[in-house]
Order: C-alpha cells, then sequence, then structure tokens
C-alpha cells in the first residue's frame, strides 16, 4: 500500500526533517504521498512535489492548520490514514507530539523514532539511550512511525514531479487554542541541521565562559549545543540541550569541549561522524567514543584553537 508522509513546514518553505522521512518512506517501499496541513502553504506544496521519490502531495488549506496544533491535524491524518498501509512524520517535537494521538485514535501502536527499515512491518529502533537496538515488528494493518532523522540520509529535494491535490480539511477541534509563541533568533545553523556542531558542559563552569564556544562556533560556521549538566546549571537554554532527553545529532563534526560523556549525552550525538572532545580528566567516558581526544585544560585549549583558525 501506499505511504503517507507528514511534511512539517512553516507555511512558508519545507523543513528538512521531512526529506529524512521521505527517504525513510523510499525504504519501505511504494507510492509515497505528502500531506502539508496549513494555511497559505501553497509554495510548501510545490517544494514537496518537487522531492524525488514522491508521487503525490495532498494540500489542506485551512485556518485551523495555521499553526501544528495536533489536535486539530490528527482528525484529518485519522480520515486519510485508512487508505494507506504507513503514516510517518519526523521524529521532531512535532512529528512526536502528533502521531501518538493518531496511533491512539488508530487503534494501533505507535513505533517511534526508528533508525533502520527490516521490512514494511519490520524497523529497528534504539532502547536503553541507544545501548541496544530493539527489532520491532508490528501486524497492525496500518504502521504508525516517527522516523529519527539523523538515521536516514535526505531525500533529493528536486528532480521530483508530483502532483498537487487540494483536499478539504477536518476544521478546528475547538479543544486547543494557539495562544503564541517565542522562537529564539541566531545567524547560527540550527542544531539538528548543522554540519558542525560545538558543545560545552558542566566543565564550563559558567555561562558567561560559553562565550568561548560561541566565538569558535562563528568562526568554524557552527551551531553551539550542551550537555544536561550544563543546562541544568543554567549556563544555557533548554534548546541547547544535545542528548537522550534533548536534540538529537550526527554533524560532520562534534566538538565536545568540558563534556564527561554520560550516557544520556552519548545517546544524542555518537552518530556524529568525527567527534572530538577536550577534557582535562583523561577518565572521562567521552574519549571512549571520540576519535580524536585532547586531555586538557579547556580555557586554556579554545583559545589556542580559536587562535589556529
Amino acid at each position: 500500500m501506499s505511504i503517507l508522509v507528514i511534511a512539517e513546514h512553516d507555511n512558508a518553505a519545507l523543513k528538512p526533517a521531512t526529506l529524512n522521512a521521505v527517504s525513510a518512506a523510499a525504504k519501505i517501499g511504494g507510492e509515497i504521498h505528502v500531506l502539508v496541513a496549513g494555511q497559505g502553504a501553497q509554495a510548501v506544496a510545490e517544494a514537496a512535489a518537487k522531492v524525488a521519490g514522491v508521487s503525490k502531495v495532498l494540500l489542506a488549506d485551512d485556518a485551523a492548520y495555521a499553526h501544528p496544533l495536533p489536535e486539530n491535524v490528527s482528525p484529518l491524518v485519522v480520515n486519510l490514514a485508512k487508505g494507506y498501509g504507513h503514516v510517518l512524520a519526523a521524529a521532531s517535537s512535532e512529528g512526536k507530539n502528533l502521531l501518538p494521538r493518531v496511533a491512539a485514535l488508530l487503534d494501533v501502536a505507535a513505533i517511534s523514532d526508528i533508525t533502520g527499515v527490516v521490512s514494511a512491518d519490520t524497523f529497528e529502533r534504539p532502547i536503553y539511550a541507544g545501548n541496544a537496538i530493539a527489532t520491532v515488528k508490528s501486524a497492525d494493518p496500518i504502521k504508525v512511525v516517527t522516523v529519527r532523522t539523523t538515521a536516514f540520509e535526505a531525500a533529493a529535494a528536486t528532480g521530483g514531479s508530483a502532483t498537487v491535490e487540494s483536499i478539504a480539511g477536518t476544521g478546528d477541534a475547538g479543544s486547543a487554542r494557539f495562544v503564541g509563541q517565542e522562537l529564539t533568533k541566531s545567524e547560527r545553523p540550527e542544531l539538528t541541521q548543522a554540519t558542525i556542531v560545538v558543545s560545552g558542559g558542566r566543565g564550563m563552569q559558567s555561562g558567561d565562559n560559553f562565550k568561548l564556544l560561541e566565538a569558535l562556533a562563528d568562526t568554524l560556521g557552527a551551531a553551539v549545543g550542551a550537555s544536561r549538566a550544563a543546562v541544568d546549571a543554567g549556563f544555557v537554554p533548554n534548546d541547547y540541550q544535545v542528548g537522550q532527553t534533548g536534540k538529537i545529532v550526527a554533524p560532520e563534526l562534534y566538538i565536545a569541549v568540558g563534556i564527561s560523556g554520560a550516557i544520556q549525552h552519548l545517546a544524542g550525538m555518537k552518530d556524529s561522524k568525527v567527534i572530538v572532545a577536550i577534557n582535562k580528566d583523561e577518565e572521562a567516558p567521552i574519549f571512549q567514543v571520540a576519535d580524536y581526544g585532547l586531555v586538557a585544560d579547556l580555557f586554556k585549549a579554545v583559545p589556542e584553537l580559536q587562535q589556529a583558525l
């Protein structure tokens, strides 16, 4: 049967995570349709139609979808899902908010955060903070799946020629309303999409010392991340957090500064292509996963690295 992929967007542009979800759908096999639920999102639908491997785009343009409230979007997805064998979305905050509701309404199991596709009904997903991989087989008629985007290459954003079909929405469910949002604005790349990430941990000692990492990140064109310990200590905001309870990243280069390497942090970054660790404790667990390790005082090493660049 066909596969329905839920597009992530801001009503103006398609978010890159959707491309990874499309790649996962391609591995399952079958015709791929993309649902764009929004308001004034014609440009998003057109962009989705160009994605390689997509054969149809369903555009539900309704004021109820101006903001992706799962209370409003889930009835739409449930109505559509009955014509599909799989419903996929990225395992982002948006996808993880939506698809469990969809699965509950369909009375099927939600299969979360998959990192591999074995067959159309069998998937791999990490458990125990990524220390083991579970192989999950579903007998449900509709598989509702969220996709760990770092585990799948992004589908090509061009090369496709899908048709765009307008469909009716299900309207406002009336159980929730959008009040507002506060967005962090930065010239640095978004953490989960950056090719280079510079992260700091408890060893940074204070929020002011993160300026060292911010300067290094700006030189490298990198995003800035942090361990949970640094976030809990109030050094940086929550949206910097990398790890099991934060963001999952897999950049080309991950630089861990003053991070001990707790299992919860490793779960969020161990798939990085190259890992560089700077820590004064040579017994720190981070060195077990690092490709390059420097046992040094970060307050000397980071400025020297910055100067060398």
